[in-house]
């Protein structure tokens, strides 16, 4: 049996409402830092294409617990997500934009390449890796900051995915860290998860033989948890422009 989930509340950072998470596990978090940083970074993805085209794109950006280190493809949370927005016949579809063992600077460093995709939504899950090598939360928090920004900028909508760190880093590291996620969620009003990896970690059931990465069943948790956040992104861009760069929409049938 997984870690319960006693002591869940409900938070909201301005118009938008949160799951907050469980009493974390500090075992789990130990575990989950090496997390993205067992990888040397790679190149930027290649966005695949196949199947019927969707015309909005959702970016799912981070590292390798975006990237799926350890499963195939097909299970990695992105495959599973863009699975189940096709079969819900919503009009968007998932580039995987992960890369393993990438920290919050590396992010930046491509975001150029990231908004080339064009996306409407950006589910920004990156940090990690800053907390595993002890970077300064101050140049962590500077990082994202920049990231959200840019992608405010260009309209896009963000979905900030959470992390926590361990308490063996010592407390005002921790502390410090810990507050990046729930202070950049309340200053730009963004919809926020918390604790991604909430249900998840420290399951053996859920994870592959390294105890640290979800596999197919641990992604499909991810997956449950973060499609509400989704719905609701998508529920909040009905009406708006589309972010620059947008190709536009599609002539019905038959029309020119």
């Amino acid at each position: 049996m997984g870690p319960s989930l006693d002591h869940i509340r409900i938070d909201s950072y301005g118009k938008h409402t949160m799951i907050a998470p469980s009493t974390a596990l500090l075992s789990a978090l130990t575990l989950i830092l090496t997390l993205l940083g067992c990888d040397r970074p790679a190149a930027p993805p290649v966005a695949k294409e196949g199947g019927p085209q969707r015309s909005q794109v959702i970016v799912a950006a981070g590292d390798s617990l975006s990237a799926g280190f350890g499963v195939a493809e097909p299970d990695n949370y992105p495959s599973q997500l863009d699975k189940r927005l096709q079969a819900a016949g919503l009009d968007y579809r998932v580039v995987n934009a992960g890369v393993s063992g990438e920290t919050s600077s590396g992010l930046l460093s491509r975001l150029d390449w990231l908004l080339s995709l064009n996306p409407a939504i950006v589910i920004l899950e990156t940090g990690a890796n800053d907390g595993l090598r002890g970077v300064d939360p101050t140049l962590t928090k500077e990082n994202m900051r920049k990231i959200i920004r840019l992608l405010q900028e260009r309209r896009i909508t963000i979905i900030l995915a959470g992390m926590r760190m361990v308490y063996n880093l010592g407390p005002d590291y921790t502390e410090a860290f810990n507050r990046i996620y729930p202070e950049l969620a309340r200053e730009f009003d963004l919809l926020f998860i918390p604790f991604v990896l909430e249900g998840v970690a420290a399951n053996p059931a859920l994870n592959i033989e390294d105890g640290i990465h979800p596999n197919r069943d641990g992604y499909r948790i991810l997956v449950d948890t973060l499609y509400p956040f989704v719905l609701q992104a998508i529920e909040l861009r009905k009406g708006q422009t589309p972010p620059a760069g947008s190709p536009p929409p599609a002539s019905p049938q038959g029309t020119p």
